[in-house]
């Protein structure tokens, strides 16, 4: 009777196992296409991913960097300090899209460029993406904005 008792719990936790591990991997397979890494321009200028891959790239959108081509067409650079990476994108610009503020874009490095699919712009006077501070502040460019006086 104990050995029957053994031998149907140790099958319980097999058949658990594997349900989990299956379900893990359909997990997994589904969110594959969801699932993008961020890089700042140094991370990719130091190691260029292939083609197929799909990533988010930001930093601060290089002054003097942004132009405007056929139709819906823009070309800029974004940069983290320590590296510049060519960005082109055709569509339409978030309206807080500018030179000099933080972006965040989803896309492909093409040679050499990157071929965004997506532009995030910051939300207000202050916002920059996380991921955009924490790679500006590794480069040691990333500047406090100035705090808001205290009210009396």
């Amino acid at each position: 009777m104990k050995g029957l008792k053994k031998k149907r719990r140790i099958q319980v936790i097999a058949v658990a196992a594997v349900a989990l591990a299956l379900s893990t991997a359909l997990i997994g397979y589904a969110l594959r296409d969801g699932i993008n890494f961020f890089r700042a321009p140094a991370q990719v200028a130091e190691a260029p991913p292939p083609p197929s891959e799909v990533f988010r790239l930001g930093g601060l959108v290089t002054e003097g960097s942004l132009q405007r081509g056929q139709g819906e067409e823009i070309t800029f650079s974004v940069t983290d300090g320590a590296a510049t990476i060519p960005v082109s994108y055709t569509g339409i610009l978030p309206d807080l899209f500018g030179e000099g503020e933080g972006m965040v874009g989803t896309g492909r490095l093409i040679d050499g460029t990157f071929q965004a699919t997506e532009i995030l712009a910051k939300h207000d006077e202050t916002y920059m993406p996380k991921e955009v501070i924490d790679a500006l502040k590794e480069q040691g460019v990333y500047v406090e904005p100035d705090a808001t006086p205290a009210q009396n």
